[in-house]
């Protein structure tokens, strides 16, 4: 017999919960325990929403766990929870291809993942569809980025009224793809503009390629609630693979924690609200035994450039929430492992149409994480639905974190020339 729709739902979830990897299907049936975490992540919504008329951004989220004990659950479930009150949401993982320190990788990275409520497609397309070019939230928009109200390059008022004025849909493509990160030439972009008489209106000034990425994440907030939506919340996970960054990537990557914490003055991001996840023990591995808390800003300050000793005092920012901000996950208590369990125990009997048996409840350790013991259940009820005979006997490993310099892990920063430039820097 096929399996149904249901059953392959199911199925998905059990699959996603083998692997570790939380899936919607997962999230949705399992919840979350974290009650301290789910308050302080409404708390950050609410924030959000009251901020933006007033240009604040409100406080970012850091949560702290052991390996295996949730971390990546909890963000998915704090995404749910986010959509569920008309928030854009993206998520995304720090790694090799979308590092920290490099705010034009994580841009692209959060604009492909960047899911819009109950819609699919490309976000901004969506996003960009829901413009009502005479309502108050657009004509809000509208004047702040053509009067010169917020730090936002003239591009982005140029290509705002283009978007409204244009009925050329090619065009209109080429603006949504500069909005979600790709370049546009100055001179095609004053050539649009002078067929509406405009080209004398907007300077199109020279902009490096990472203040234009960092202008994007002022920029892109704006417009999700100008197509009237709450805003845009960021999801950011495995923040400790910073750890195995050289020096100064390090350095970079905890002033870019400080920015996505909210804590750069002069830097807010109204719209746009941020929740991170990091290992418990990096503070001690990292800012402690590697001493990253009082070398980096000291290194950096001892070098005499003024370039260094502004990002000492970011760096120190994002060392400082990581010390005094992280909320760790309460630990799973043994009511809380027997609910999953169960909860797990359904899912798989819906999945294949079975009765699991009830599991011994005397596995529990303090060192096995919920990951270990959902692997666990799901394991020996895989094996006992094929063989009710079958004697199952696992073995498992604590995991630890590798928190030594990786070089290789390293890619290049964006580069630093005026993106979408001609030759000469000026219209051909």
């Amino acid at each position: 017999m096929m399996p149904s729709a249901s059953d392959i739902q199911e199925r998905r979830a059990i699959e996603a919960l083998r692997s570790g990897v939380p899936n919607r299907d997962a999230v949705r049936a399992l919840g979350s325990v974290q009650s301290r975490i789910e308050e302080r992540f409404r708390e950050q919504l609410l924030a959000s929403r009251e901020g933006f008329s007033q240009e604040r951004q409100a406080v970012g989220l850091l949560i702290s766990g052991d390996f295996g004990t949730g971390k990546s659950h909890m963000l998915e479930y704090m995404k749910h929870l986010a959509l569920e009150q008309n928030f854009v949401c993206s998520s995304v993982v720090v790694s090799k291809e979308t590092p920290l320190y490099d705010p034009a990788k994580l841009y692209r990275a959060a604009i492909q993942a960047a899911v819009v409520p109950g819609k699919r497609g490309a976000a901004l397309n969506v996003i960009a569809e829901r413009f009502n070019f005479n309502a108050p939230a657009y004509a809000a928009l509208f004047r702040l980025v053509n009067q010169g109200d917020v730090e936002l390059n003239s591009r982005f008022g140029a290509t705002l009224f283009l978007f409204e004025k244009i009925n050329d849909q090619e065009i209109r493509d080429r603006i949504i793809s500069f909005w979600s990160g790709d370049p546009l030439r100055v001179g095609e972009l004053r050539s649009w503009l002078r067929s509406y008489g405009e080209a004398a209106t907007y300077n199109l000034e020279h902009v490096s390629a990472r203040d234009l990425f960092l202008q994007r994440f002022r920029f892109t907030p704006r417009l999700i609630v100008a197509a009237g939506y709450a805003g845009w919340v960021l999801l950011i996970d495995e923040v400790e693979l910073i750890a195995r960054y050289s020096f100064r990537q390090r350095a970079r990557s905890y002033g870019e924690l400080a920015r996505w914490m909210g804590r750069l003055e002069g830097e807010t991001l109204p719209g746009l609200s941020a929740s991170l996840a990091i290992t418990s023990d990096f503070r001690a591995k990292v800012l402690d035994e590697r001493n990253d808390e009082e070398a980096i800003p000291g290194r950096l300050r001892a070098s005499g450039l003024s370039t260094d000793s502004r990002l000492a005092g970011e760096a120190e920012k994002g060392i400082r929430s990581i010390v005094r901000d992280a909320v760790p996950l309460q630990p799973m208590r043994d009511d809380a492992i027997e609910r999953t369990r169960e909860l797990v125990r359904g899912i798989h009997g819906r999945a294949y149409h079975w009765d699991p048996p009830p599991l011994d409840g005397g596995q529990r350790l303090i060192t096995t994480s919920m990951r270990q013991y959902v692997r666990r259940w799901i394991t020996e009820w895989g094996f006992t639905r094929l063989d009710p005979q079958y004697a199952v006997k696992m073995v498992s490993d604590p995991m630890t974190v590798d928190y030594g310099e990786l070089p290789d892990l390293e890619i290049p920063p964006e580069d630093s020339r005026d993106p979408g430039e001609d030759t000469a820097g000026i219209d051909g």
